[in-house]
Order: C-alpha cells, then structure tokens, then sequence
C-alpha cells in the first residue's frame, strides 16, 4: 500500500492552482471536468503521481467557499531553509501565519502559510543529518 493523494475542497480552482503552482512550486498534473456532477479534479504535486503523493483539488462549481471545521489539521512540506519559504510566500502576495523559527518544545525550524482557501501548510526544514535525533 502507499499514499495516494490527499483531497482538498476549494472555492475557486484557478486561484488554488495558482497557489500551489506559482506559490508553492507544484506541477499541475492533470485536470478534468466532470460536467455531468458540476465539478473540476486537478492534481497538482511535486513530482508525478505513480512516484509521489499528491494534492487532489476539487472544485464544486456550484460552490465558492467552505467551513474548514475544527478536524482539519495542515499539510507538511519539507523544505531547505523555511525562512526563505517564508519569504518566498510573502513576497508573492501570500499569507505567513507563523514565521519561521524553532518549534515551542524542539529545535526544528518550522512555519505555517495558508493557501487562498485558508488551509493551513506546515514548511518544515530539512534537518542535517546529525540533527536527525530531535
């Protein structure tokens, strides 16, 4: 077994595609339109699907927005230095939540963003080797 994909809801498809492509570096995969059900799926990731887990983007075309709920928790993406992500986001117009820094009860660097629906992304620095305990 592996992990398919993690499936997110959203608003409006264009402006989350932008996010993820644009924002966060992820390919568009595929897209398709499900006329019959009034919804568009689009993948979008870091590599192709058969290697890697991706993003499913739903867009419910009678739908603009969703309560995200209290069962929501983020998305974790590795990245080398979270404060150049960090900069990297703001400087395209998108939203840091939390800045880079170590966590409360750690030392792992860590930051949160969100993307144009309010999900929340987790930037986890990519710890050295000898760091790899903590």
């Amino acid at each position: 077994m592996r992990m398919l994909h993690t499936m997110l809801r959203v608003g409006n498809l264009d402006r989350s595609i932008d996010f993820y492509t644009q924002v966060l570096g992820m390919k568009l995969l595929r897209k398709n339109d499900y006329p019959d059900g009034k919804f568009t799926l689009a993948f979008v990731g870091y590599g192709e699907e058969r290697d890697h887990t991706v993003l499913e983007l739903t867009h419910n075309w009678d739908t603009d927005s969703y309560d995200l709920g209290t069962g929501y928790g983020h998305i974790a993406i590795e990245v080398d230095d979270a404060y150049a992500a960090c900069d990297a986001v703001k400087a395209k117009g998108s939203t840091v939540t939390r800045e880079a820094g170590p966590m409360k009860h750690g030392k792992t660097v860590i930051a949160f963003v969100t993307d144009p629906d309010g999900y929340k992304i987790e930037f986890i620095q990519k710890k050295e080797q000898f760091d790899a305990a903590d």
